[in-house]
């Protein structure tokens, strides 16, 4: 085995050899030197993005900033053309493996529009979301166990639904589906949460709500939010990384402020800082 080679570390996992030194050996994910082209179209240019555990992450951008195939990437639904997605440092390589392979290793996507499954109880949504995940789907013997049934009882608490979990999902208000969402990834134990747009279409008790919950989520998980709304993001991110994508690449990442500041930034997506003058 040359030196370029892998070498196991432990079942199920590699230790890349001719990854980059330096890297923080507790990254949580590592997208490492991405590239991805449809039909001469690049979406994603030497894409790098490191997150730590427990962090919660924005992710903005213009439309076809490359953000949709940031995350098709990350979860093995696009093959990227060059370079990596590590998880735990670079322990575990993700490019070569299927998105069942990903999810099952810790990494949860929730999609734009909520896709719950309307005639079931919120409940019972939640159980289908972990027996699907624990590949028991098919049993028909399979009953909930203590601990199971503990999951999905802290996953109702932590989403505001208790009170709902008899109700058939299909009866819920917009924002309470996607609560619901959330929660069918929770009950799986993810390491990495990726919420794409979770605020649209949402009253604005709703917004406040989802950015309670996604609040609560950092630190026991890493969150990774998509988001066109600039007073959702600020609301959420606090302190933290913003990053800001455009044409496939990362274009500016600091705190909330700094990138709102960032001349790049306001030329490309944020408009004109109010009393700059016109050209």
């Amino acid at each position: 085995m040359t030196e370029a080679q892998t070498t196991t570390t432990a079942p199920g996992t590699t230790e890349h050899a001719d990854a980059r030194p330096g890297l923080n050996k507790q990254s949580i994910l590592w997208v490492d030197d991405i590239s991805v082209s449809f039909e001469g179209f690049k979406a994603l240019t030497n894409l790098t993005l490191v997150l730590d555990p427990g962090e919660l992450r924005c992710v903005i951008g213009p439309n076809g900033a490359g953000k949709t195939t940031m995350m098709d990437v990350i979860t093995g639904k696009t093959r990227p053309d060059s370079g990596h997605v590590f998880m735990f440092g670079q322990t575990v390589e993700l490019t070569e493996r299927t998105e069942s392979e990903i999810a099952v290793l810790g990494i949860g996507r929730k999609f734009q529009r909520p896709t719950v499954f309307e005639n079931l109880t919120v409940f019972e949504n939640l159980e289908l979301a972990l027996k699907a995940h624990k590949g028991v789907f098919k049993s028909l013997v399979w009953k909930l166990q203590g601990e199971q049934k503990s999951r999905i009882e802290s996953a109702l608490e932590t989403i505001g639904l208790t009170e709902r979990r008899d109700s058939k999902s299909g009866l819920l208000a917009h924002g309470q589906k996607q609560w619901l969402e959330i929660g069918m990834l929770l009950v799986q134990d993810p390491k990495v949460l990726l919420v794409d747009e979770p605020v649209a279409g949402m009253t604005h008790r709703e917004m406040d709500k989802t950015a309670e919950l996604l609040r609560s989520l950092a630190g026991e998980h890493t969150v990774v939010v998509v988001e066109h709304d600039m007073d959702f993001v600020r609301d959420i991110s606090g302190g933290g990384q913003v990053t800001v994508l455009h044409q496939g690449r990362v274009l500016s990442e600091g705190t909330m402020d700094e990138v709102q500041n960032d001349p790049k930034v306001i030329e490309v997506y944020l408009g004109k800082p109010e009393g700059a003058e016109a050209e």
